[in-house]
């Protein structure tokens, strides 16, 4: 990180910050300029991060694009496992929204949730009636 600074000018910063800032509030001071880096370290990190996987988005794109030109055979290796990895991207973000239809019964049976006996009964509800 500090490539260009010795370790001469490192302590003619901490003299100079001594002076300037007194020993009372160095520590404070320090503290508060490394969690400054800290964060500006995580945020590059996550751009870093979200512009890798849109590129390998971007890749997977691509990749699927050429394959279905080819028509989805005779697929080279790299193409086919393209298509494997989104094939397991969509599994995997639709496994939670099926298992949440499973626990609540919805639209899963294809069945009216309210029993049989209460279905054909006219509601007490003057706003269900009409």
């Amino acid at each position: 990180m500090f490539d260009g600074i010795g370790f001469m000018e490192l302590l003619l910063i901490g003299i100079v910050g001594l002076v300037v800032l007194g020993p009372e509030r160095l520590p404070v001071a320090v503290r508060s300029v490394t969690g400054w880096i800290r964060a500006m370290k995580r945020m590059a990190n996550s751009v870093k991060d979200e512009l890798e996987q849109e590129l390998k988005i971007e890749q997977l794109h691509a990749d699927l694009k050429k394959a279905e030109q080819k028509g989805l055979g005779n697929l080279s290796p790299e193409l086919q496992e393209s298509i494997d990895k989104l094939k397991q991207a969509a599994q995997s973000v639709n496994r939670p929204y099926q298992l949440d239809k499973a626990d609540s019964g919805d639209g899963q049976t294809g069945q009216d949730s309210t029993p049989p006996e209460t279905a054909d009964k006219p509601s007490s509800d003057p706003k269900a009636n009409g």
